[in-house]
C-alpha cells in the first residue's frame, strides 16, 4: 500500500491558505501541545487528507486532531460522514471544541496523551 494514498495534492494551496487564518484556539494547541514533536510525534497543520483538510494530522500515529468552532454545532452529520471517510482511510479522529481548547487545555491534553499511551501497550 503506497504510504501517501490518503494526501490530495489538490488541496495543498486550500491547506496553505488555512494555515495562515488559524483560529485561536487551533493556534494554543498547536503552540502549547502539538509543535515540535511536544508528544513525541510529528503533527502536520492543515494537512490534505483524503477530500479534507485535518486542522492537525500525525501519519505516524494515524492520528487526526479537529478543532471545531462554533458553527460545528450544526454539523454533526457532515462531521460524522468526515470522520467515517477520515477512519476508512486507517485514521482515529480526535474531536474538541474551540471552548474545550481555551478553557481546560490540560484536559484536552491529557486525552491526546492518552490517545497515544493507548497505541502503545
Amino acid at each position: 500500500m503506497p504510504h501517501n494514498n490518503h494526501y490530495n495534492q489538490q488541496l495543498k494551496p486550500l491547506a496553505k491558505a488555512l494555515r495562515k487564518v488559524s483560529t485561536k484556539a487551533e493556534v494554543r494547541l498547536w503552540s502549547e501541545v502539538l509543535s515540535k514533536g511536544k508528544t513525541g510525534y510529528t503533527f502536520l497543520r492543515q494537512r490534505p487528507i483524503g477530500k479534507y483538510i485535518a486542522d492537525f494530522m500525525c501519519k505516524e500515529l494515524r492520528l487526526v486532531i479537529e478543532v471545531d468552532g462554533y458553527s460545528h454545532n450544526f454539523k454533526t452529520a457532515e462531521d460524522a460522514k468526515r470522520d467515517e471517510e477520515v477512519s476508512a482511510l486507517g485514521f482515529t479522529t480526535l474531536r474538541f471544541s474551540d471552548e474545550e481548547v481555551m478553557k481546560n487545555l490540560p484536559n484536552v491534553q491529557r486525552e491526546i496523551d492518552a490517545f497515544i499511551e493507548g497505541l502503545q501497550k
